[in-house]
């Protein structure tokens, strides 16, 4: 029994893995993005919905009482609550609107580098295409079609609309008295005994111990005094905290 031949690996389709979105930036950096699918972005941009309404439904109610030139003012409130809400959030508060900061999500340009003004009018413009020919038909068909879920506007400024994945914490490293180990420690040296403290509240009181003795070893420190030392050490290499 024969099989037919595999297709070569170049010949394979490039699709995100787990819909993320790798980039370098300029510096050489890997990052990895994670594009918001329909669904977060339909909630947040309904988010958004309600909270122009209720301002400007008390400011219109508040302008009424201004006659002629109230409705003057209502007009203006009504095309900046339309078109200006967007592009101001996108660009003064970190790519994030009150419905996108509500769901966790941003816009950002596609080498994740933070929305401009050019490219947030360019996309929030573009809304207008995107809503052809009812609803947001068009909008919705690009971003289920796309791979990084972009609309038309997106597409047209360079923007991706991400999850704001929450800064890492630190862990904690165990109260020791800083000290200085008794030759220079190599890089992946200083690392090991700081990945030991960092995880030591995770493992057993054995597994400490014998990860100690591993690592003390070439400290020429003892056994019943290793955990300790090692400890102090990794607190002399970060320093003052």
């Amino acid at each position: 029994m024969s099989f037919p031949p595999a297709l070569p690996r170049s010949a394979a389709p490039h699709i995100p893995l787990d819909t993320r979105a790798p980039i370098e930036t300029p510096e050489g950096i890997d990052l990895i993005l994670r594009p918001a699918g329909l669904v977060p972005r339909t909630l947040a941009f309904t988010l958004d919905l309600l909270v122009r309404a209720l301002v400007m439904g008390g400011l219109f109610i508040f302008l009424s009482l201004f006659d002629k030139f109230g409705m003057g003012l209502s007009a203006l409130v009504l095309f900046l609550g339309t078109w200006g809400y967007m592009v101001l959030f996108e660009v003064l508060n970190q790519g994030r609107t009150v419905g996108k900061q509500i769901m966790g999500l941003r816009v950002v340009h596609d080498d994740g580098t933070p929305i401009g003004w050019p490219a947030s009018l360019t996309r929030n413009l573009l809304r207008f295409v995107d809503m052809l020919p009812f609803g947001y038909f068009l909008g919705a068909v690009s971003c289920l079609q796309h791979p990084t879920f972009k609309r038309l506007g997106d597409l047209a400024a360079g923007t991706l609309v991400v999850y704001c994945d929450p800064p890492g914490v630190r862990p904690t490293l165990p109260h020791a008295l800083p000290l200085i180990a008794p030759f220079a420690l190599t890089l992946d040296e200083q690392r090991a005994l700081l990945g030991f403290a960092e995880r030591q509240a995770s493992l057993s009181a054995e597994r400490t111990q014998e990860l100690a003795a591993i690592l003390a070893q070439p400290l020429q420190v003892p056994a019943d005094q290793a955990v300790a030392h090692l400890n102090g050490i990794a607190r002399g290499l970060l320093g003052p905290t």
